[in-house]
């Protein structure tokens, strides 16, 4: 009896956790499919220039494995970053330190989506991560929809609908 209720107990626990985490992973790929593109055309934008250009490239034509190393360059790169944000937010300078970090995402979140767009051919090249992908693709997929059929979805884009109409209406006058 007393194992039944424990295991019901765990299960239950679980569930919770997996759909906490599920929710957070949610609002995760929420401000990458937000930001993503975006940023991702402004960095190419930037990307105009010669020297970056010249940059882009030679990036485009490495090989798999280089690709990859090019890739997740950034994410290595600010670490030491998201550290200092850390000790601002030690040291009580917690409005400093989270707009380090959110400074930090959204350059991270720029580079490395204009990072993908680059290597995304040579990456898919290799088998082990085109198949992680394949799957990181379709599981994302299937959180978005239930995502977007949430009633909170739902709301949200009713009331973005009567916002643009409204400031559509006030600005013809």
């Amino acid at each position: 009896m007393m194992r039944g209720m424990f295991t019901a107990l765990l299960r239950w626990l679980l569930r919770g956790l997996r759909n906490a985490a599920t929710a957070l992973l949610a609002l995760l790929i929420l401000f990458e499919e937000w930001g993503w593109e975006p940023l991702q055309r402004l960095v190419a934008r930037i990307a105009r220039l010669p020297l970056l250009r010249r940059v882009e490239a030679a990036i485009v034509r490495l090989p798999p494995r280089a690709a990859l190393a090019v890739f997740l360059l950034p994410t290595l790169a600010l670490l030491p970053v998201k550290l200092l944000a850390l000790g601002l937010i030690a040291q009580g300078k917690r409005m400093l330190g989270v707009a380090v970090i959110v400074a930090a995402k959204l350059v991270g979140t720029a580079v490395v989506a204009r990072l993908f767009t680059l290597t995304q051919p040579a990456l898919l090249r290799m088998p082990w991560f085109a198949v992680i992908y394949q799957r990181w693709t379709n599981w994302k997929e299937r959180l978005l929809r239930r995502v977007r059929a949430s009633w909170a979805w739902r709301s949200g884009r009713a009331v973005k609908r009567l916002v643009r109409q409204r400031w559509a209406r006030w600005q013809r006058g």
